[in-house]
């Protein structure tokens, strides 16, 4: 008889014996094939939620199959554990930010352990820990040291909610990506990294890494690449010029105003006494808002600066305006303004009603720019363009930039959206810059031998505004370390990003005391053969990383640029079509449903709702359905432990087969081929759906002799083996009882099951007959019968001749094991 399945007994009971035999601790070297497994690893919030388990059980079954395929795999985890979430979190709590997270990550920690991941928790990393954040300063030195960090005042993103600086990709339609409060422009000091001049890498890097194409796609916008003419215009009776670039010479001819940023220098100079004041007004408004939020405007508004600029080409004096949907920080803060081919420039001449001359008409649809509603922005002919009209405006393109060039006037241009990355943060809980400012010495960078910087343990942490480390005297008074006189040291921290920017080349060593990583591990392990979390860091994190490796490679301190070899993405976890998260307060807890079901459970159900890589909604009625598997799962293969033949393996081969034990056998090697495929196309849902028929066809057998037991053994054997990766706990349990893992802990340490092709083939095969592509008629024939005689059986089938009398038969086409389709006419 069967006993009950008791999951969260077998759960503890193996989860102890992995702990005890440190069966996923990995040696540093292996004569098998290396693979490096990584998910992204987990900020400390305090509770798993379903977007964690999915994300680590898609990697769990990755990196349990590699292993059980015979290669040498690391699947690392750790804590990225600074920022303003949780320094936020415990001002709200009145605790200090190092207790919130050490609490948040020992609760997680359990969780991570209770659900039977297989991490090599030896090699766990905390990066809020001095081991860890002395090599993220170090390494920040390292690019200091070559050009690449460098501080520079200028207007940042601020949010007056978290009370710091943010980088362009932290705010989402103008609003902090954390909290959603509005953000301002502040001028400040601050620290930045040199990304755009990886520019052109970033985007070249492309080619040579496995990754979802909407992902690179999203980078290649962010980063934004674009080719196009820098010229110079001449302020009307002035000594000023004013340099614009575009991305569209052939449209010059249609310039009927200029747009300055309000931002930009010339401002002050050119604007017109009677403006100023509405100027000034405009330029404050402008000021609160971040760069995204005023490309996102959908109203576009500006003032009229009282200035004209003369275009190049035509001598013609157009009005300068400042708006806000020009930026000081893209190209060159100024633009020349072709209405009737720029829809931003459409909507703004219809608004303050300046001219619109069309330059380049459609062939054979002339347009008047009287009842235009939008402007034009495709290819056609010049029109209204001097010598160039009638050229096409692809040719008139580079005839335009031609004369430019000749003439002096301007020169052909690469300009980038991307801009280069802010680092600086007004808040205590994060990597300290190691920086030192000396009146005498300048800017010192911290000696190596005096790393790590620590966060001192008492600074009052309000996020009040300003960094609370100005409010330690014993932290900021310090020698400089050139002349040994009065210093002071850097007060911002590091954005949470750069610890997260190399962290993947820290597990390959990481408890090395004397350097960021072992070069000889790093060139052993990297890079990451497959990585997988969310499509959401792709112009974040993944960026940043990509930067990271860049950089250290020019450093000489990498070998290789690209860290990450092949990216997969998996989908959100929705409730009633909404993502699940704290602040929407639609969480359910994972811990809810081990306590009822099992972590076994919880994996699968995770893993059954959807493909990875799709969104999918929970279901408690989907948490009961899976649950009932495992419970038959486990019935049949207990119940039929009287029949189960240790010697199967032979026995198969030597025994005769009944129909019913050869059908078994079949269906057993083609689960065995079905999951193996999924696995490796990660289509989890479907590789369960497998284990799902095979289990029932296992339930609806009953054997009668020696054959059949050897069959159903056999059958029973691989159901424990291909379960392995999705429910490791019920599979070593059921592995156990059935005496198939001898001396070994787990059957991590068992090799993967292959398929007979023989043995999965099916016996007979119903064949699809097709006239001119409808269907006729069916034939059941023997798997594997050649195409000739496919051919012939189709055109002597009885329900096909009627449709073959007095036509010639022009083609025959086989597809093998499935149909024919007969061409007559």
């Amino acid at each position: 008889m069967a006993s009950d399945y008791k999951p969260r007994e077998i759960e503890a009971k193996w989860q102890r014996r992995w702990a005890e035999a440190h069966l996923f601790d990995v040696p540093d070297r292996s004569e098998k094939p290396k693979f490096y497994y990584l998910d992204m690893f987990a900020y400390p919030s305090g509770d798993l939620h379903w977007g964690h388990v999915r994300n680590y059980t898609v990697g769990d079954v990755v990196a349990r199959y590699h292993v059980m395929r015979g290669e040498h795999v690391l699947h690392p985890t750790g804590f990225d554990a600074f920022g303003l979430n949780a320094e936020n979190a415990a001002i709200k709590r009145g605790i200090h930010p190092a207790a919130w997270t050490e609490g948040n990550v020992a609760q997680m920690e359990r969780q991570l352990h209770r659900l039977g991941f297989s991490f090599d928790w030896s090699r766990e990393i905390n990066t809020s820990k001095p081991d860890y954040h002395k090599w993220t300063q170090w390494l920040f030195l390292q690019l200091f040291k070559g050009g690449l960090a460098f501080r520079k005042q200028a207007p940042v993103n601020w949010c007056p909610s978290c009370a710091t600086a943010l980088a362009n990709e932290q705010v989402i339609g103008g609003r902090c990506e954390r909290c959603e409060t509005l953000v301002e422009q502040k001028e400040m000091e601050q620290w930045f990294f040199r990304t755009t001049d990886y520019a052109e890498r970033l985007l070249e890097g492309h080619a040579k890494i496995d990754w979802p194409e909407d992902v690179k796609l999203m980078q290649r916008n962010w980063i934004g690449r674009s080719e196009g003419v820098e010229f110079e215009m001449a302020v009307a009776d002035s000594e000023y010029r004013v340099r614009v670039y575009t991305t569209r010479p052939d449209t010059t001819f249609g310039i009927t105003y200029v747009v300055l940023a309000p931002e930009h220098p010339l401002v002050d100079a050119i604007t017109a006494p009677e403006q100023r004041a509405e100027m000034q007004a405009y330029r404050e408004q402008a000021r609160s808002k971040g760069e995204l939020e005023r490309i996102a405007e959908t109203t576009k508004d500006g003032v009229f600066t009282g200035s004209y600029a003369l275009n190049p080409l035509t001598g013609e004096r157009v009005p300068i305006w400042i708006a806000e949907y020009v930026l000081m920080g893209y190209g060159t803060g100024a633009i020349m303004a072709v209405p009737a081919h720029d829809q931003r420039d459409f909507e703004f001449a219809r608004r303050y009603g300046l001219p619109i001359r069309v330059v380049i008409q459609p062939e054979g649809h002339p347009l008047d720019p009287a009842t235009m509603t939008e402007a034009y922005v495709d290819p056609g002919v010049q029109a209204n363009s001097g010598r160039f009209d009638g050229l096409p405006s692809d040719r008139a393109w580079q005839a335009i930039s031609d004369e430019m060039e000749a003439r002096g006037i301007g020169r052909r241009t690469v300009n980038y959206r991307l801009r280069d990355w802010l680092i600086s943060r007004q808040r205590y809980w994060g990597a300290p810059i190691p920086i030192i400012y000396c009146e005498r010495c300048g800017t010192v960078p911290v000696p190596d031998e005096n790393l790590p910087v620590v966060l001192p343990p008492d600074a009052p942490f309000t996020g009040k505004g300003g960094s609370p480390l100005e409010a330690v005297p014993e932290f900021v008074e310090t020698t400089c370390p050139k002349c040994g006189g009065r210093a002071r040291r850097e007060v911002d921290t590091m954005d949470t990003f750069v610890c997260s920017s190399w962290y993947f080349l820290r597990y390959t060593s990481p408890h090395d005391a004397q350097r960021a990583f072992d070069p000889e591990k790093v060139r052993y392990w990297l890079p990451v053969d497959l990585y997988i979390g969310g499509r959401e860091h792709a112009t974040m994190h993944l960026i940043y990383a990509r930067f990271f490796c860049m950089a250290l490679h020019d450093l000489g301190l990498l070998e290789f640029d690209e860290p990450f070899t092949r990216l997969f993405n998996h989908g959100l976890i929705t409730l009633g079509g909404k993502k699940m998260s704290k602040t929407r307060g639609n969480i359910e807890a994972p811990d809810g449903v081990c306590d009822r079901f099992g972590a076994d459970t919880a994996r699968l159900f995770i893993l059954f709702m959807a493909p990875p890589g799709e969104p999918a909604e929970w279901s408690e009625a989907g948490v009961e359905g899976i649950y009932r598997f495992l419970g038959r799962a486990w019935r049949v293969v207990t119940g039929a432990l009287p029949a189960f033949d240790a010697r199967w393996a032979e026995a198969v081969k030597s025994e005769d087969l009944s129909s019913a034990a050869t059908a078994l056998r079949r269906k057993t090697h083609q689960t065995i081929a079905r999951v193996t495929g999924d696995i490796e196309r990660m289509h989890h849902n479907t590789a369960i759906s497998a284990l799902m028929e095979l289990v029932n066809e296992m339930a609806d057998f009953e054997p009668a002799s020696a054959g059949d037991r050897a069959a159903l053994s056999e059958a029973m054997a691989m159901l424990s083996m291909l379960l392995s990766p999705f429910a490791p706990h019920l599979a070593d349990e059921l592995a156990e009882r059935l005496g198939l893992l001898g001396d070994r802990v787990s059957l991590f340490n068992v090799a993967w099951p292959e398929a007979d092709p023989r043995v999965a083939a099916e016996e007979e095969i119903t064949l699809v007959v097709q006239v001119n592509g409808k269907v006729r008629d069916r034939l059941t024939v023997a798997a594997g019968t050649p195409d000739a005689e496919l051919e012939r059986l189709a055109l002597a089938a009885r329900r096909v001749q009627p449709h073959l009398q007095g036509k010639a038969v022009r083609k025959v086409v086989v597809v093998a094991n499935k149909l024919v389709n007969i061409v007559v006419g």
